[in-house]
């Protein structure tokens, strides 16, 4: 008997360890602000408990509303939270579930249940007790190789960019660091030189005019009355969410309450910009 404890032991380590590496390989929690089994947005807390047992055992909860750029144009990034409901009259009874962006489900918490009468106290009992199969899980964020590639350090010059050769010119070189996290361009000190430039930087103001989109192959260009095309949108897999290049930055294009806006990350401060867009 106390061999077969201890094997039902150690097997429920090594589930865990193994369900701990694989929940590592995601950045984000997404936490809907109303669960399919619930009537109003946050009924009884449910998100709010949801997401704040999640930041308790160290994952970075966020609302579906509320999600970073980074997570708006890779989904994959994140795992969708789910409360199913299997209450009855008598006893409240929630699990957790965690679904990756192809809706698979990559993990099922155990089934919290409470006998308390009052629903709100009741769905908070029976969602801490479902928490329980999180804890000690130890969990911490493990970028995928392909992510790494794409947030390493690139350095750009425009040695072969060069329109014409001028006497005591001056070649202005930019450093170029470019994250998923952060953008930063840094002027090196310019130096006496015959290079100049084929084309200046785009101006980081849009016009404050309507911009027009024009279907492309991979997604819309927003044009003015000229017609000059501003910004190249690239479809991602989540609807009315594109990305873009701004002034050199990584930048996301979406819709939020009826209005369009433009965000991007600036010396690690988010900045937002609203577009007058007609489709």
């Amino acid at each position: 008997m106390k061999y077969k404890v201890l094997y039902i032991l150690l097997f429920a380590i090594g589930l865990n360890t193994v369900v701990n590496a694989q929940l590592n390989d995601y950045k984000y929690i997404i936490v809907p602000k109303k669960f399919d089994a619930f009537k109003s947005v946050n009924e009884y807390q449910t998100s709010t408990l949801v997401k704040y047992y999640f930041e308790e055992n160290g994952f970075n909860a966020l609302y579906d509303d509320a999600m970073p750029v980074d997570l708006a144009g890779n989904r994959c990034l994140g795992l969708l939270a789910n409360l199913e409901d299997g209450s009855n009259m008598f006893t409240t009874k929630v699990t957790i579930t965690l679904k990756d962006c192809n809706n698979v489900e990559v993990f099922r918490s155990v089934e919290g249940i409470s006998k308390i009468k009052e629903y709100d106290k009741a769905y908070k009992d029976a969602i801490q007790k479902a928490f329980i199969s999180f804890a000690g899980m130890d969990y911490s964020y493990v970028p995928q190789e392909r992510e790494k590639k794409e947030s390493a350090t690139v350095t750009l010059n425009f040695k072969d960019d060069v329109k014409s050769v001028q006497e005591e010119s001056k070649e202005h070189i930019i450093e170029q660091k470019s994250t998923t996290e952060e953008q930063v361009y840094k002027a090196v000190e310019p130096k006496p030189s015959s290079i100049v430039r084929a084309a200046e930087k785009q101006s980081a103001e849009l016009p404050a005019e309507v911009l027009y989109a024009q279907p492309t192959d991979f997604g819309y260009q927003l044009v003015d009355s000229t017609p000059k095309v501003v910004l190249k949108l690239q479809e991602t897999s989540m609807d009315n969410v594109f990305m873009t290049d701004f002034n050199g930055y990584n930048a996301v294009v979406f819709e939020k309450d009826g209005k369009w806006l433009l965000e991007y990350s600036e010396n690690g401060e988010k900045v937002q910009k609203e577009l007058e867009i007609k489709f």
